[in-house]
């Protein structure tokens, strides 16, 4: 437990399973007296994790929205306002590849939804709950990037690739914005995570080849993920701003 964490309501977004579920209930079981999750379409996903929250003792709720879409960013706008209007930890988890897709075959459409989850919905409920945490002078954002971001991304990634290499830019943007008022911001960047996430967009072989590359011999999972986030919260992360934390195994070294 965190004393540090006593009181504050965190919101975890794309918190129905993965980095995000598994961040949401490590946040709870940490300090947090409200965790408030986020989810598109794994209603069940949700619940499962809102039941971990409540059985560490700790008050939960949920918005449901498609922040791959400009009308389910601002729909969760609207909701935020009335179910969570005072976040003192916001966790911009939400995040995914969508599909594989090459340059040639590459949609306007699919341009649009991969770019708007992934990033232009960090940027918009980072403003959403930046006045509050203004206020109070404290506050703390950590944003979800990843080694796509360093290296390019896989076999039709590269869009992926660029909203997260955009996510950890606006870190450092926003950090030394909000820095000055006593908000911390920074990042995270998972590597491959064995996850339902690589489930849907990677193949066996694929991963096989990853673990090749690992020196630490492994994929990464969910809980090494959320535990460095939950660090970037905690006050032995106090003076760090602006950051984007390496979680690879060693598969990317800077």
């Amino acid at each position: 437990m965190l004393s540090e964490l006593s009181g504050k309501t965190a919101l975890v977004t794309g918190a129905s399973r993965g980095i995000g579920g598994a961040t949401a209930i490590t946040l709870a079981k940490n300090g947090c007296a409200r965790v408030v999750i986020h989810y598109h379409s794994f209603s069940e996903g949700a619940q499962a994790t809102m039941d971990a929250i409540r059985a560490a003792g700790v008050e939960t709720a949920s918005i449901q929205a498609n922040l791959g879409a400009r009308d389910g960013i601002q729909s969760f706008r609207d909701q935020m306002n009335q179910v969570a209007p005072d976040v003192d930890i916001l966790i911009n988890n939400a995040g995914s590849l969508v599909k594989r897709a090459g340059l040639t075959e590459f949609s306007e459409e699919l341009f649009d939804e991969v770019m708007d989850l992934n990033f232009r919905s960090a940027w918009f409920l980072s403003q959403e709950a930046a006045p509050s945490m203004i206020r109070k002078g404290s506050g703390i954002i950590v944003n979800l990037s990843s080694i796509a971001a360093r290296n390019g991304g896989g076999p039709g990634a590269a869009i992926y690739a660029a909203s997260k290499a955009a996510v950890a830019c606006i870190t450092k943007g926003m950090a030394k914005e909000l820095a000055p008022k006593g908000i911390r911001v920074n990042a995270v960047s998972p590597g491959t995570v064995d996850n339902h996430f690589h489930e849907v967009f990677s193949t066996s072989q694929m991963l096989d080849a990853v673990v090749k590359q690992t020196p630490a011999g492994k994929l990464g999972d969910d809980q090494e993920v959320a535990d460095v986030i939950l660090f970037l919260c905690s006050d032995a992360a106090r003076y760090i701003y602006g950051q984007t934390i390496e979680i690879n195994g060693g598969m990317f070294m800077v």
